[in-house]
């Protein structure tokens, strides 16, 4: 029986390509014509790498451009400097966080997947609606970019178009929105020649009500700048010229180059999102990703928690596809396999929100948060901990053994 998935991000480009590898023959629709727009998640963790060893594709990812993560550290007055995180010390290979554009990511998934003769994608066609028999989903509706409309009947439909998902608002469901406290800006700034030998770390800048994170990639500083949520027509409002003393006080290292800043176009708002569908699925329609249970950027988990979901997916769901029509029991063990790890990843985020954001972005605390500063100095085992948590979650998953092949 054939799937039809709605949307090419990491998780419906990972499920097509295993269940294609399943034999099964399926479709992704993805709205774009290519994967090139900036500042999607771009951490793929120790689980995913972990996954592409077991796909036979380690050598070719690993061949991509690429940085590793540093740990995040922050100064502390009369203590120095201290480490948060530890991915250094996980067991190798497995020991780092690599960041790597998603275009990338997406490109080499797709050329990989294109080696089944039973993937498909369709590029510049986006799922606008759902077809149904009675209750049951069959398939969807689309149009593509030049305005042709059609239909695309399935055994199983599987939305995996986002936070804003098109389908789930479709098919009624509508997820429990949890409180944020801040929105997030993401931008470029160059990296300097004479940077490049310096390890990649994540650099913190405190102020009061606000703060920002720099990560280091091949070539330029990636920074996310955080203030309350909702400020974005009063940032705009401000200006670029006001925009670039925020970032220079933040992160004084580099004030010489804010002004390459050249308008707030430059700038781009992620409007942060926290949210969790109770139901993932109906007869005929599985949700995956952002589209059952929006993370927030805090620990940069989001993607690999598609993707985990992805390979849930797959490996639940490939022998009932090859009998048929997968059934709702079928489905909603996907959702089983794959609650309580969203559960408590949703709550870590949580709680780094309470601990880490908020004392910043209320002007109650300038600097580094105080509970996570004291765990990382007097319980060693800490900083190792997080680490774990945020490089394999509390479930990883992995390959099927219909997909695995030799490296």
């Amino acid at each position: 029986m054939s799937v039809v998935i709605s949307g090419g991000g990491p998780a419906g480009m990972m499920l097509g390509l295993l269940l294609a590898r399943a034999g099964i023959e399926v479709t992704v629709l993805e709205k774009h014509g290519d994967f090139l727009r900036d500042f999607r998640g771009d951490t793929v963790h120790a689980s995913t790498v972990r996954l592409m060893d077991e796909l036979g594709l380690g050598r070719k990812f690993a061949a991509l451009p690429q940085s590793r993560l540093g740990n995040l550290v922050v100064t502390v007055p009369g203590a120095g400097p201290v480490a948060l995180s530890a991915y250094d010390r996980m067991r190798a290979p497995y020991d780092y966080i690599a960041m790597i554009p998603q275009w990338d990511l997406l490109n080499f998934l797709v050329e990989e997947a294109r080696q089944e003769p039973a993937f498909t994608v369709r590029m510049n066609t986006e799922a606008t609606g759902l077809l149904r028999e009675g209750d049951r989903v069959v398939g969807v509706r689309y149009r593509t970019r030049d305005g042709e409309e059609g239909e695309l009947r399935a055994a199983l439909t599987v939305a995996a178009d986002g936070r804003h998902s098109t389908l789930r608002r479709e098919s009624g469901l509508v997820p429990e929105e949890h409180p944020v406290p801040f929105d997030t800006w993401w931008f470029r700034l160059p990296r300097h020649a004479h940077e490049q030998a310096a390890p990649p770390s994540l650099v913190p800048g405190f102020g009061p009500g606000d703060l920002a994170l720099s990560f280091a990639r091949a070539d330029y500083f990636q920074v996310a700048y955080f203030r309350a949520k909702g400020s974005d027509p009063q940032l705009r409002a401000e200006g670029i010229a006001h925009f670039r003393e925020r970032i220079a006080r933040l992160l004084p290292q580099y004030a010489d180059r804010v002004d390459r800043l050249e308008s707030l176009d430059d700038v781009h708002l992620l409007d942060v999102r926290l949210n969790r569908l109770d139901r993932w699925y109906q007869d005929g329609l599985l949700l995956i990703g952002d589209a059952a249970h929006a993370m927030s950027p805090a620990g940069g988990v989001g993607i690999n928690l598609a993707i985990q979901d992805a390979v849930a997916a797959a490996t639940l769901l490939a022998e009932p596809l090859r009998r048929g029509r997968p059934t709702v029991a079928a489905l909603a063990r996907v959702q089983r396999r794959r609650w309580r790890p969203t559960v408590i990843m949703q709550r870590f985020q949580r709680t780094l929100h309470r601990v880490m954001f908020e004392p910043a972005l209320t002007g109650r605390r300038v600097g580094p948060p105080t509970p996570l500063v004291l765990l990382a100095r007097y319980a060693p085992g800490f900083p190792l901990l997080l680490s774990r948590m945020i490089a394999f979650g509390p479930r990883p998953e992995h390959a099927p053994a219909f997909a695995r092949r030799d490296t």
